[in-house]
This record gives structure tokens, sequence and C-alpha cells, in this order.
């Protein structure tokens, strides 16, 4: 148990922290160490709550705390500093802050002294001070802030745009971005340029295999990937027409990223499709896009051991394969007669005349280069195309929010098949930073040793991870410190986990992004000129709009607390105006309410907005639930489970997000048919057997429960009658909106109901998740 304050630690409270690996010396250095902190923090804040963020500067300035010390010990400090913080007044409490002059240093700083004086006049004061008062005159002046950006970004046009933005069209509400503008932003990733700073013998790749954590780091310089991207480009030309999509679904490799770039080179459309998919979500994708071909490989290695990826990929019936061996030159399986391997698809470009050479395909900025996918409520993921204007999105933010450069080594362990894969690629090619890639699973300490060895100075995570690397300490001993900042995405952050991770790079940032697939980008975000809180997002991304809304669809203040459904102002740069297989306007904009003349964009979070203007994602507004980083739908899982066994009537799936933070756990309930009987443990794995077969093998069934009876105990209270406990801490609560109609068949007769918290005991029914009944 942790002292009620920082003040009452005592020497034995911290070699206890220690775990017995601190010596005596060492805990009366820290412990004179808090003592002249607490000090300080008191003469400058003068005392009260406001002091301990000063308690906190102090230790973490100092470097009290060290990445090698216990996390016991980290944890000790860190709640022993804020044990008396009242978040409800004073806002989250605050682990990392800004230096003046380390601010004039990030890429944002830079922008804002050159261009902060002239822009905002004698309101402009220094990077910290000024940074709203700048994103807000970005927000409400979008030309003058994407024109200075165009410039810090690696992009040749072959025609330039005739403007920034054209709002003439007024059936387009979000506005025509660079037209006219004509290049191909493959070629732009391949080039030299000098600002920013990329020359052929730049280094573009990092890498190494999984099993060789011994060995160098691999390097690959620019002109060697583009050697060997145009390599793939002429096969490519030779064996497809141009526009033709043709799909990826392998791990996110040096190959993989090379076959990206040539089929964007060459003016064709990429389909991303993540390597854990099953062979019923492959064939889904590949039809909805109409791909010529895929390039997978014969199996995926983790762990020394093989599981089969093209045996999986042929169950779904693509036109044409390209096979990659996972080891050696040689695939390892027999292939179908249409099919054919990677040794010999890039032979039939031997007789090539200037092998070295490719002329790029010159394409209008809004052609579009990607097809991702995105779940939704109907069951069938949305289509949807990346243009040449999304990489241009996504790379500013690495630029702008998480200060990603020449001279930075990036590291986000992803895949094609999601959105951050094709993110992170732009990003580090764009901005001239190296791309560092891990053939393997990034769960184990290989992974982590990977990160020291390559001089890693950006690592994004997805928090389910950062939980697995704190909980099996597999990365104690290695050295992190070259690290300049993280970033996390994927699923809501816990605050300890964050803790743990921020710690081992002397508590440098961890930037909270969170975005969508549709947009290209984060529309909240954390900025190394803002002080950061764990679990938490400091700001709306540059240029882009927020409001909250309340339950009349009117928007909050911009400086009140509160809590609603957000909207976007629809000038957003990189945002989608088609999709593939659904109705852009009934998916993004039917029904939302207007702003300032504006139709707002639907983006389907509920956001909180703190005390202090911090951000924190409260779920979703529609039936979309976040497992493992992987959004998908409630109605996606309901059909699979409906259809796992002879017992089941019917099927309730929602998500439950932990009351300390992180990762929303998946919750099923069950209505049996009459006269079947079945016990839960039974069913849950029925359930995660079919998940994981039907879906992702990601996901994971957590907690199950059959409904017995049900009945109305008065007006708008339920008793819901289960035959088991779920086992949940009190304090958690539904994150997802999962309240809908549920049809619950009893008895024979159809009651359709709104599911709220089902534990056995009375519940409010309510038309919000956020009531507490547990």
């Amino acid at each position: 148990m942790a002292p009620n304050n920082i003040d009452q630690l005592t020497i034995d409270d911290l070699r206890r922290a220690g775990g017995g690996g601190l010596s005596i010396e060492e805990a009366q250095h820290i412990h004179q160490l808090i003592k002249q902190a607490v000090s300080k923090a008191n003469a400058e804040a003068g005392g009260g709550q406001l002091m301990a963020r000063e308690v906190w500067r102090e230790v973490v300035s100092s470097r009290v705390l060290k990445p090698n010390h216990p996390h016991a010990l980290h944890q000790l400090l860190y709640y022993s500093v804020y044990a008396h913080w009242d978040a409800s007044v004073h806002g989250p409490p605050l682990y990392w802050f800004p230096s003046l002059h380390d601010s004039k240093l990030t890429n944002m700083g830079r922008i804002m002294e050159t261009h902060g004086p002239r822009l905002l006049g004698t309101s402009y004061k220094d990077p910290i001070a000024s940074f709203n008062v700048f994103r807000d005159f970005a927000v409400h002046h979008p030309e003058v802030y994407w024109s200075i950006i165009l410039k810090e970004l690696a992009l040749t046009f072959r025609e330039s745009p005739k403007c920034i933005l054209d709002t003439t069209d007024k059936s387009r509400p979000g506005g025509t971005w660079l037209p006219g503008s004509v290049l191909n932003i493959a070629e732009c990733c391949l080039l030299p340029s000098s600002h920013p700073r990329k020359e052929d013998h730049s280094c573009a790749i990092v890498w190494r295999d999984e099993g060789d954590d011994n060995s160098d780091v691999n390097r690959m310089t620019l002109k060697q990937l583009r050697e060997q991207v145009v390599l793939v480009a002429n096969a490519l030309e030779r064996t497809f027409r141009k526009g033709d999509a043709i799909a990826i679904d392998m791990p996110m490799t040096v190959n993989a990223v090379i076959i990206y770039l040539a089929i964007v080179l060459a003016g064709f459309v990429v389909v991303s499709i993540a390597d854990s998919f099953a062979a019923k979500e492959i064939a889904t994708r590949l039809r909805v896009s109409k791909a010529k071909a895929i390039f997978t490989q014969d199996f995926i290695l983790r762990g020394g051991r093989k599981f089969p990826l093209y045996s999986r990929v042929v169950e779904a019936s693509p036109d044409k394969a390209i096979v990659l061996p996972a080891i050696g030159n040689d695939v390892g399986i027999q292939l179908r007669e249409q099919d054919i391997s990677w040794k010999d698809f890039l032979a039939r470009d031997n007789q090539h005349s200037r092998p070295n050479h490719f002329t790029p395909a010159y394409l209008p900025i809004d052609s579009a280069i990607n097809i991702l996918f995105s779940s939704g409520t109907t069951g069938e993921p949305k289509a949807i195309p990346w243009t040449q204007l999304s990489p241009i999105r996504c790379s500013s933010e690495a630029l702008a929010h998480i200060n990603v450069g020449v001279g930075d080594v990036y590291c986000w362990p992803t895949n094609l098949g999601w959105v951050m894969g094709p993110i992170i690629l732009f990003s580090c090619f764009l901005t001239g930073a190296t791309l560092a890639l891990y053939h393997g699973s990034p769960l184990g300490r290989g992974f982590g040793k990977f990160v020291q060895d390559a001089g890693v100075t950006v690592l994004g995570t997805v928090p389910s991870l950062v939980k697995t690397w704190k909980n099996t300490k597999c990365m104690e001993g290695l050295d992190w410190t070259k690290i300049k900042s993280f970033a996390s995405t994927g699923e809501a952050s816990n605050v300890d986990d964050d803790l743990w991770l921020s710690s081992k790079s002397y508590y440098k940032p961890v930037i909270e992004c969170c975005g969508g697939t549709e947009l290209s980008s984060c529309y909240i975000i954390g900025s190394p000129l803002q002080p950061q809180a764990f679990g938490a997002f400091s700001t709306a991304s540059m240029t882009t709009g927020v409001v909250i809304l309340d339950e009349h669809g009117i928007p909050y203040p911009d400086d009140k607390a509160c809590v609603g459904e957000v909207g976007l102002l629809p000038l957003y740069l990189g945002a989608t105006d088609r999709l593939l297989n659904a109705d852009h306007e009934d998916v993004y904009f039917k029904g939302m309410p207007t702003f300032k003349g504006m139709s707002l964009r639907r983006h389907g979070d509920i956001l909180k907005r703190t005390v202090g203007g911090y951000l924190v994602v409260q779920g979703r507004a529609d039936d979309t639930m976040n497992l493992g980083g992987i959004k998908t739908s409630s109605v996606e899982i309901e059909r699979v489970c409906d259809r796992a066994d002879e017992s089941i009537l019917e099927t309730a799936a929602v998500s439950v997000a932990p009351p300390d933070g992180g990762p929303e756990l998946l919750v099923i309930f069950v209505v049996l048919k009459e006269g079947f009987d079945k016990q839960p443990g039974k069913l849950k794995t029925v359930f995660s057997k079919a998940i994981q077969t039907n879906l992702n093998p990601l996901f994971k069934v957590r907690f199950l429960d059959v409904l017995i009876s049900i009945h109305m105990s008065r007006p708008g209270m339920l008793f819901l009658q289960l035959s088991t406990t779920i086992y949940l801490d009190r304090n958690a609560r539904i994150q997802n909106s999962k309240l809908k109609s549920f049809s619950l068949a009893l008895r024979n007769k159809q009651k359709h109901i709104d599911i709220l918290l089902i534990t056995g005991e009375q519940c409010e029914d309510s038309a919000r998740v956020s009531q507490n009944c547990f």
C-alpha cells in the first residue's frame, strides 16, 4: 500500500518497492532527491494540489527514477505524488512537460517560430504558449497551413495544384483539395530530396529477422530500395493492366513494403488484407475490391514455428497468387496451377532492356492508390479508398505531432492490412525518417532487442502489446533510452501500462493517437508542445475542427468539460469522399447537425472533454467495438455466434472497458432455444472457436452468460437472471454503446428491450451505457 502522500515516503518504503534490488545508499539518494523536489515545488507552487505537478516535474527532470528501476518503485512515486489529486477540479494528472528550448527544436516548433510572428502578429509568443492559438488559426485558414506543410514533405508534383482548397462545389462538403495536381506519391517516397534531406546513400529501412537477435541489423539505402521497387514494378507492368487492384496479405516485411510501393508506382491499386484474417474475410475483401491477384507468403514464422498462410489465402479463391517464401529462396508448398512463386515472378523481368528504369504512372491527386477496410454495423466491412491525398495527411501528422523527421528511426509493429501499415510507411519516406521492421512477433524480447540495436527513436505501440511487455518482464535489461517519443493507438490506454512504457526512456511522452481509416489520420492526438497526461489526448490534430454534441445535437462550448458524440468539421484534407460498397453520404453525413453553416462529418466516438481541455474516448455511439486494436461490429460477432451451435436462439455481443482503462473485453449474452441446457463454459469455447475461425484468430471471448429469466420489476426497471455470475470489478463499465433492440425469445414470446448491464441485479434502463450497475 502506497503512503498517502509523497512527503510521507520513507527510505524503507523505497527499498520495499525496489524489491531487494535497491541498495541502502541508492534509496537514501532517491529519498534526498525527493525531499529536494518537494521543497522546490512547494516554494514555486505555494502548496495545494497543484504542487503535485511541480513535484513530478522535478522528479522527472532530475532523473530520480531510472529505466532499470523496478516498476513498483515508479508506481510508488507517481501514485504518491498524485495521491490527493482531484481531476474533477484540476484535470488529469500530468507526467510530461515540454521545455521551451526543446520545443523550438521540434518540427512544429520550428514551423511556428518561422511563420508564427507573420501569421499571428504580436499574439505570437513561443511554440508552447502559442500552440493553441496557432492550431486554431490552422483550423480557420487551412490553405495557409497546408501550403507550409507541402514544402516540409518530400513531394514532387508533375503538375502543381491550382490552389490548396476549392469550396465552390457545394455538393462536396469536404471541398476539393489540391485541384489539378498530378503526381505519383510512391515516386515521392523513393526520390532524393533537399528538404527533407534524403540522399541515395541515406538509410531507408533497417530490419532484423526473428531468431537472428544477435546478428547485425540489416540496412537498405534509398537507392537500393528504389532499385528493388523498380524491379517489381516492371514485373507488375508485364503481368497486369493499369488500374488493376492487387492485394497484399502477408507480414509487414521489407518485401511487403517493396511490393506496396511498386504497386502504387506502376499505377495499380493496393488492396490491404491483414495476415490474421480467416479465409472468409479474405474472400470478402477480394470480392469487394475486385482484386486481380494477391501477394502472400507460404507460411508465417512466429516464435520458431511455421503457420500456414498460402493455404488460407487459397481457400478464399483469389484469381492469382504470387507467393513469397518465408525462408530461403524457394516456396515450401505446392502451388495452384495459376499461381506463381516470387522468384519466377521476378524472373519475368530478366529480359528487360533497362531493369533499373521505370516510368511512374502520374495520376491526378484524387486517384485511388489503396483500398483499406473498416468494419461497420452491417456485417460487411466498408471498402475505403485512399487517394494520393491520404499519404500527405498521415505523414503531416507524423511530422507535426509525433515529431518524426530526418535522422529518426521509426518503428511501429503493424501490418499493411491495417491502416497503421501504410501510415508508417508514408510517414517515414515522406519525412526522411528510417523505417524499422522486425520480421517476427513483437511480443517478446527479440523485438525489444531490435528496438535497442536499431537505435529506434520513435516507437509506436498498441496498448495490448505494452501490457504484455510489462506483465512478462521480457524487456528487462534492454536500453531504450534513444527513444525520444512513443506513440499509441488502436485501443484505450491503461495508465499504469503507459507509466511503465514511458519510464523506459526517462519518461518520454506517449503520444496518444485516435483517428480512422476513412480519415487517413488522427482527429485527436497529443503534441510535443503540450504537457501530456497518461491515456488522454491533449489536442485535436492540426486543421481538424472538432465539436462535442449534447443529446440534442447541439455543440458544447469549446471550453466546457463535457461528454458527447463527436462531430468533425468537413474540410478535412485526406478524408474520404466515397466508399466502394456503401453510400458515403449516408454513412458520414446523413442525420448529422450543421455547425456554422457546415454539415458535420460523423465519426462515431463518444468523447469526454476534461477540465483543462484534455480528451478521453468513452466508446462508440454505434455498435462498433474495439477488440485487440481491431474494430469490428456487434452484428459481425452475433452473426457468427448465432450459427455456432444448434442450441442458440439469439446472442448479444457487448464490449466492456476495464475500470482502470485499457483494451475492451468481449462479453456475450445468450438466449437458448426451449428445451436446451448448455453450460456457459462450453459455449464460451464454441463461440471463441467460431469467432476465431470465421472472423479473426485474435478475438477472444472473455465472459459469457446465459439468460434464464426476465421480468419487469417496475416500469423502467429490468430484472435479468443469469445462469452464472460474470466476474468483473464493480467499477467496470461498458464502454461502447451496445444499446440496441435485442429480440429476446422467452416462453415463445418476443420481447424487445435495451441491453444495459446484465448481472442479475436491477438496473435502470437507460439510453447510455455510462451507468454503473455492477
